[in-house]
């Protein structure tokens, strides 16, 4: 899993085959088969790499949520786990994920410190989420014009969502 990591973080998902996994190692391709069956079990062992990553650093941005709005503390880890990890975030976030694959209850974990910022109000959660990766991604791909006050703008988002919790709950933090 080193070596697919190292690959992945080098060259991208692109790069990542059985032949060039086994050739970081220093074996040969077919002794690989006997550690993984085939290419989609190394992308699931990335994936939960990147899930164990992505539930920390949420784990810890919400331990150190005081006054400002939990989203945009949250917010800024999953930006920062995004954009320290590019190519890892890209395989854990932008393919189907490996469900059957990931330790139990990791999805779970990774989602939580979000359901408690919001309530637990699932809907908002996923459109958060939604808002977030979407942000992410067309930063990853150099989508928005040089110049664009991308802090701005995230943080817009995040007190849009934040207004439309405390409208919903009535209360004042979100």
């Amino acid at each position: 899993m080193a070596a697919a990591r190292e690959l992945l973080d080098a060259e991208g998902p692109d790069a990542l085959s059985m032949r060039r996994i086994a050739e970081r190692v220093g074996i040969r391709a077919p002794s690989l088969y006997k550690h993984f069956p085939d290419k989609a079990a190394v992308e699931a062992g990335l994936q939960t790499q990147g899930m164990i990553q992505l539930a920390e650093d949420l784990e810890a941005a919400a331990a150190e949520i005081g006054v400002e709005p939990p989203l945009c503390v949250l917010a800024r880890a999953y930006r920062r786990h995004a954009l320290a990890s590019p190519h890892l975030y890209r395989i854990t976030h932008n393919r189907p994920l490996a469900r059957t694959s990931l330790p139990e209850g990791l999805e779970d974990r990774a989602a939580m410190p979000l359901a408690h910022a919001v309530h637990g109000d699932l809907d908002v959660a996923r459109s958060f989420w939604a808002f977030a990766h979407g942000m992410v991604v067309l930063e990853l791909d150099g989508r928005f014009p040089a110049g664009a006050d991308l802090e701005s703008a995230w943080r817009t988002g995040c007190e849009a969502f934040a207004q439309a919790i405390r409208t919903k709950t009535g209360g004042d933090n979100a």
